[in-house]
């Protein structure tokens, strides 16, 4: 009988499932639903919200999939992992039905009441004991339900994350994790428990939290309703979550101080770890609790995001007629024009407020077309010159706070599949890139494994993690790179100054 594992991804695209064959460490079979992006809700400008039913329509049908192309049989199946959008929040009453939608990680309606916390609560506790400002996280948004959706107050049980409303759907339990409540800001890193200034400022009931449980661990059993529902057999553990950013370092085996892992998906991330509570002064990048995390062994994650990295990719795509152009065709057409796109440039911060910018909605700006020499070719090489800047910029503040970043890994995806935006990458950043074949759906079949115990540590569920190829950056590109930097940045502060 094989020992199988089930990881589930919960993004804002779409849902993802992987299942993985915990003897070899692959990954047997994996699918994504739905074929097209997942709709996101704006009824007012900067608003952005997903129906968390959608998100458990999908995961039934990814899991049914999954379990079905490999002939799952019972008793194979050993646990499951949760990996989410982070950030976002879900309000369920007493009877566990949903309140409203979920205000998702990109939604920027909460800015104003995270910049007025951070005055009141003072600087000093907010970057010592949370490590970053409140900001437009998940307890600043449940601070504007409670400001301006009163009526809901009397019907809320339990505040929730993305990936805690999953689990929920599968076991009919609550619960949520420290890396959880630390990337919502109600987590105190020196009391290492939940901050009751936050509770107290915000006027959040503390019996909203669910009860809180360790990444790894037995987290809830899957029901016989959930089972009928996604083909899980009845009695499955849920066995890990974490959010999407810790979960897909993870997932890359970053789990060391100095270790770094990089996504380019719909937003771009940055990620490194370290064992000291680490802190931007401006908190422009941000610090949580890493899924490895102990008291007596602390793992910290700092998490650089750029919201505006692969959505302005694809919406160049569609731009350019997205039934017609593939992004292999995109890319090729990129490799056309030489570096810096002949004086073109892209400033991508077009999907909500953007941290690194300290929680400012400047836009998504083409600066210097010229409409005698510049084609599609161009463009696509600008975007993605300049999303990789973007990280670029986030990158040198990390750099400041001491972290050391010379080797950074990726799984095979997204805009890593360019050759242009590698190359970008590797060069603005001096940095040596690993690829690997994984995706944050394995990292969370792999957590799975561990907190149910079919892995007895770390090395063990890493064992078929494979590495597909490592690049070196060239010298000789360092000072082209270097200068398209400079003039990217030069843009950038000429329309924060329009943007004050």
């Amino acid at each position: 009988m094989r020992s199988l594992l089930l990881g589930l991804d919960i993004g804002s695209s779409s849902v993802k499932a992987s299942l993985l064959d915990a003897d070899s460490g692959s990954a047997l079979v994996s699918k994504a639903f739905p074929s097209q992006e997942m709709p996101i809700a704006s009824p007012q400008t900067g608003w952005a919200e997903q129906d968390p039913e959608m998100w458990w329509e999908y995961v039934q049908q990814a899991s049914r999939y999954v379990l079905n192309q490999a002939g799952v049989q019972k008793g194979e199946l050993k646990g499951i992992g949760i990996a989410y959008q982070m950030h976002g929040l879900v309000l369920v009453d007493e009877n566990q039905q949903v309140l409203r939608s979920s205000i998702i990680w990109c939604d920027s309606r909460a800015v104003e009441i995270g910049d007025k916390a951070f005055q009141r609560l003072g600087e000093e506790y907010c970057l010592n004991n949370l490590l970053n400002s409140p900001g437009n996280f998940t307890a600043s948004k449940l601070r504007w339900v409670i400001e301006n959706e009163p009526d809901l107050l009397s019907r809320i049980h339990k505040i929730m994350l993305p990936g805690d409303f999953i689990a929920m759907k599968l076991t009919g339990e609550i619960f949520t994790s420290e890396t959880g409540l630390s990337e919502g800001i109600f987590w105190d890193f020196q009391k290492n428990g939940i901050s009751e200034q936050v509770l107290n400022d915000y006027q959040i009931r503390k019996e909203w939290i669910p009860e809180v449980v360790p990444s790894f661990s037995l987290q809830g059993k899957v029901t016989s309703e959930a089972s009928k529902l996604t083909g899980i057999e009845a009695g499955v553990p849920v066995s890990y979550r974490a959010g999407d950013q810790p979960n897909n370092a993870f997932s890359l085996q970053v789990l060391k101080p100095g270790e770094l892992a990089t996504t380019a998906g719909t937003s771009g991330t940055v990620y490194g770890v370290c064992d000291t509570p680490l802190f931007d002064p401006l908190s422009r990048v941000n610090t949580f609790v890493h899924v490895n995390h102990q008291k007596n062994a602390p793992s910290y994650g700092v998490l650089l995001c750029v919201n505006g990295t692969g959505i302005l990719n694809s919406w160049i795509k569609r731009l350019m007629g997205a039934a017609r152009i593939e992004y292999d065709e995109m890319n090729n057409f990129a490799a056309s024009a030489g570096i810096g796109a002949e004086g073109l440039l892209f400033i991508p911060f077009g999907n909500g407020a953007e941290r690194i910018l300290q929680n400012k909605q400047i836009g998504a700006h083409m600066i210097g077309l010229d409409l005698l020499k510049h084609d599609k070719g161009h463009m696509i090489r600008a975007a993605q010159e300049g999303i990789v800047a973007a990280l670029t910029f986030g990158f040198n503040i990390m750099k400041d706070m001491g972290l050391d970043l010379q080797t950074v890994k990726a799984g095979h995806a997204n805009m890593f599949l360019s050759p242009i935006f590698r190359k970008t990458f590797i060069h603005m950043n001096k940095v040596e890139l690993k690829l690997y074949d994984t995706d944050g759906a394995q990292g969370a079949a792999r957590g799975a494994g561990i907190g149910a115990g079919i892995f007895s540590n770390e090395s063990e569920a890493f064992e078929g993690l494979k590495l597909l190829e490592t690049y070196e950056p060239n010298e000789n590109f360092f000072e082209p790179y270097a200068e398209l930097f400079s003039r990217w940045k030069n843009c950038l502060q000429e329309i924060q100054k329009m943007n004050v």
